[in-house]
């Protein structure tokens, strides 16, 4: 592998998790991803209530991701093999405790009501 494309990079990602998998993460990701910047619009502000909450969560999704990998590719902590893959997993977990925050930030904002949490 010479060149590193951008199908090349789908390709491997549909090799790893599996077509159906794969593209069902895509799909969940682009949702809350448009969920998030609606709540963002609608509400005009962030709510630093539910920030730290979504903050208090990120280790969670690091930890979810690294573990969802690792499970994926059935590999264990032992077939890390040297720095390179440090900074792959280190980048499924930033990866993962991103996620999760904009997962719980958008969650909270639309299962509750602003004026709820907010004075």
């Amino acid at each position: 592998m010479k060149d590193l494309t951008f199908g090349t990079l789908i390709a491997v990602f549909e090799e790893i998790f599996g077509r159906g998998l794969f593209w069902v993460m895509v799909a969940a990701a682009t949702i809350v991803t448009l969920a998030y910047f609606f709540v963002l619009i609608r509400d005009r502000a962030v709510s630093w209530k539910k920030f730290l909450w979504a903050q208090l969560s990120m280790p969670f999704g690091a930890l979810a991701a690294v573990l969802f990998v690792q499970l994926m590719t059935h590999s264990g902590f032992g077939d890390i093999g040297g720095p390179v893959d440090v900074i792959v997993l280190l980048m499924v977990a930033v990866a993962g405790a991103i996620g999760l925050a904009i997962l719980v930030y958008t969650l909270e904002s639309l299962v509750r009501s602003k004026s709820r949490l907010d004075p």
